[in-house]
């Protein structure tokens, strides 16, 4: 009787442990690391409970918050071997009834590799960047699309994943990267809307989002290793002629520009499924022709090429809600035909390319407090840059030359003017008409 007495008491000791009494302690605070490559991560939560990482996964930190308890998750120890920068997002707050479990850490270094669709050769060329930006082709480069007319690409954030869109062929294929040598295997091509012309990967790694120009939608997938799989509700509408995609940095909102629509359409990101619906107040005026957007990494200002306005538009984004509100000067005036933007990792300038005659890169300095923009200098390109893309690190600048059939690259300068690598342009395939880094 006595060993039974005490076992009870002993269940009953476990019982209360697990059920918090007066609103005690009893959420998890948690998320994905993305991007790691080096060893030795280490995270804290309020400034302890370290959790170490050498691979990229979910993670959660073992120590408990009680409702209202406020948080925060910082980078203890970078990683190295490589040595890398990670970057937290949704990682601090306050306890609201419920666990957290979108903290994103996202690792970066120098690029390694370079990979550009060329739409005409139905190839894509693979580089090797060097220590100077320059490109280096990789063996076996150019690889077979495994579709006709490749567009646009994406590597996904753990650079494991190169994922292209096929535009006449209306598919995505997918490829594996060789982490040593930056090699393309495999080539899976899964079906998309009609015409795909951009694609995007959620931070975490977890969704993919194609923009399919004729129909006028957006396809969205899981990814699970690599493959596919169509989201419930996909693909979804969206304003005419889905141009350029991106996602917020937080992973909440995906942006649309629709070309003839001269409009941006956001939608909310189910973080649970992928599946995608409007927000409030979409869609948000643009120029003619919006062709291309990026987001600041602050997420803080949304930027929008408008093509047939010569004009690139600003917003301050509402990180809440995803809203777009014109900022004051907006639109404000480009180069020729603006055909592609993006920003810098420390979101001091906005990089533009313009075509027909002006063919050059421009270089724009953001305002911090209010996301204007002014000129600040502009780079010759080859004939018809039509995509732009800057390494994670910030030092080099990528162009796509359309009708020369290269790549421009430059090194960025202490005031955000481009300047030539040596050895630029690097060729390319036939039409060479986006390009992704790793």
């Amino acid at each position: 009787m006595k060993t039974q007495a005490l076992v009870v008491v002993s269940a009953m000791g476990f019982a209360l442990a697990g059920c918090p009494i007066g609103g005690g302690s009893n959420f998890t605070v948690g998320g994905t690391v993305t991007g790691l490559s080096g060893s030795g991560l280490v995270l804290q939560i309020n400034g302890s409970d370290n959790l170490t990482f050498n691979v990229n996964g979910t993670f959660v930190f073992g120590d408990r918050l009680a409702n209202n308890d406020a948080f925060s998750v910082t980078v203890a120890t970078e990683p190295s071997n490589p040595a890398q920068t990670c970057t937290v997002r949704n990682g601090s707050g306050t306890i609201d009834k419920v666990s957290i479990t979108n903290v994103i850490v996202s690792c970066t270094q120098t690029g390694r590799f370079a990979y550009v669709a060329n739409r005409q050769s139905n190839t894509v060329s693979a580089f090797a960047i060097a220590n100077s930006g320059a490109l280096v082709p990789i063996g076996g480069s150019p690889f077979a699309a495994n579709g006709t007319t490749p567009t646009a690409l994406a590597v996904d954030p753990n650079g494991q994943f190169l994922y292209v869109a096929n535009n006449g062929s209306n598919t995505v294929s997918v490829f594996s990267i060789d982490s040593a040598t930056g090699v393309l295997t495999g080539g899976t091509a899964t079906a998309a809307g009609s015409a795909p012309g951009a694609v995007t990967i959620d931070p975490t790694g977890r969704y993919l989002y194609v923009a399919n120009l004729s129909s006028n939608n957006v396809s969205a997938y899981a990814i699970s290793n690599g493959a596919l799989t169509p989201v419930t509700g996909s693909p979804f509408n969206v304003g005419a002629e889905p141009a350029s995609l991106a996602i917020d940095p937080n992973g909440n909102f995906l942006y649309a520009t629709n070309f003839t629509g001269n409009n941006v359409t956001v939608f909310l990101i189910d973080l649970s499924n992928g599946m995608l619906s409007n927000i409030s107040g979409s869609p948000f005026a643009a120029g003619a022709g919006p062709v291309s957007i990026a987001i600041d990494p602050s997420e803080a200002f949304a930027f929008v090429a408008n093509e047939g306005a010569n004009s690139l538009s600003a917003y301050s984004l509402t990180a809440s809600t995803g809203a777009l509100t014109a900022v004051p000067g907006s639109p404000f005036t480009s180069g020729t035909n603006p055909e592609s933007l993006i920003v810098d990792p420390a979101g001091r300038y906005v990089f533009a390319a313009n075509v027909d005659s002006a063919n050059q890169v421009a270089t724009y300095a953001i305002t911090p407090s209010s996301g204007g923009l002014t000129f600040v200098s502009a780079a010759a390109a080859g004939a018809l840059p039509i995509s732009v893309a800057i390494d994670p690190s910030g030092q080099f600048v990528y162009a796509v030359n359309f009708n020369s059939n290269d790549v421009s690259a430059y090194t960025v300068g202490t005031s955000g003017a481009l300047i030539p690598v040596p050895g630029s342009p690097f060729a390319a395939g036939t039409q060479p008409h986006a390009i992704a880094i790793d």
